[in-house]
């Protein structure tokens, strides 16, 4: 394929997230979505004639065979994503796939060394760590105005109605630590690097949901401690869903995401303050701006890779270290105890 061609995509899925994700790829102008599945066909069709996307099936492997796409995007649930993976990497077709990976460790692990064995591109997308404010953050940590980092939390707590838009999360028995806690958990390792060690503690608030609503996560490396908080059910005053909130403590000073995407970098000259909103596009939800916006990033980051041009950011083997996170996490709160990782 040429550098100056259109990527051809394939798409699985046609739920919540997939026009979205659609509409990120046609944001970038180099893409082209050739084709759409989803089991439930008239889902498809819809979707499809929404976008212009001309080919349409209810049999994934015939999309395949037959678009002969130069990518698949899985946007489907995390129960389907190893077989669809798995038709993806027996066709030679690079795969990119919605996280959560898969429902387990072991199926993720497979689905890695799979594509792993057959030399075929395998990505996950992963658009948190993409978020404007996030990067921003990051590049200050990174710089080491602030020094050596020693202590960190990331906050995403607030009452937001998710299950209105995905009623399925209801019936999830593992909840906001695979959802929420797999983008929470990829930002951790993106500032920090590995950890050590994980101690998790997990509830449920919401009486008509199977799984687990509200997290605490405690990650530890020699002299840094960092805590996650995770939760939909809490009533909060300054709540912003879906922002994360973020807390850095330095040898040499801190920084800070707040509230309406300001970053406060303090050191003992004082505190810098800058907002970095999300970039606005006309196809977004507004009540999701800020991750919906991040797509276009996570989708130029993954074009790039797919183009040859560099490694993405959040291939599988990145993000499966995220994923040992998400399942040590949920291994601590049954047997409450720390997990050496």
């Amino acid at each position: 394929m040429a550098s100056s061609d259109k990527l051809r995509i394939a798409v699985a899925g046609a739920g919540f997230w997939a026009a979205y994700q659609i509409a990120g790829w046609l944001e970038l102008g180099e893409v082209e979505v050739c084709a759409i599945y989803n089991r439930t066909r008239a889902k498809a069709e819809s979707l499809a004639s929404r976008f212009g996307i001309r080919a349409v099936y209810d049999d994934p492997q015939k999309m395949l065979l037959e678009a002969r796409p130069d990518a698949l995007d899985i946007i489907t649930s995390p129960d389907t994503h190893e077989e669809l993976v798995g038709l993806a990497v027996a066709c030679g077709v690079p795969v990119i796939c919605q996280k959560p990976m898969s429902t387990s460790l072991e199926s993720a692990e497979r689905m890695v060394e799979g594509a792993r064995a057959a030399g075929v591109p395998f990505i996950v997308h992963e658009n948190w760590r993409w978020q404007r404010p996030i990067r921003q953050l990051q590049q200050l940590l990174a710089s080491g105005m602030v020094g050596k980092p020693f202590r960190g939390r990331l906050e995403f707590n607030c009452s937001f109605p998710v299950f209105d838009n995905q009623p399925f999360l209801r019936e999830l028995d593992r909840f906001i630590i695979t959802d929420v806690g797999s983008h929470v958990l990829d930002v951790a390792r993106f500032l920090f690097g590995e950890f050590d060690s994980i101690y998790c503690r997990a509830q449920r608030i919401h009486g008509d949901i199977k799984g687990e609503d509200v997290a605490t996560i405690v990650l530890a490396r020699g002299d840094l401690t960092c805590t996650c908080e995770l939760s939909y059910a809490s009533r909060l005053e300054h709540e912003r869903f879906p922002e994360t909130y973020i807390r850095v403590e330095a040898d040499a000073g801190a920084l800070e995401l707040g509230p309406d995407y300001w970053v406060r970098a303090t050191t003992e000259e004082g505190t810098h303050s800058k907002r970095y909103p999300p970039r606005r596009y006309s196809w977004v939800d507004p009540a999701y701006e800020l991750v919906h916006s991040s797509i276009v990033d996570c989708h130029r980051d993954i074009l790039a890779a797919l183009r040859g041009e560099r490694r993405a950011e959040t291939d599988a083997e990145d993000n499966i270290k995220t994923v040992r996170l998400v399942f040590a996490a949920y291994e601590s709160a049954q047997r409450e105890e720390v997990i050496r990782l």
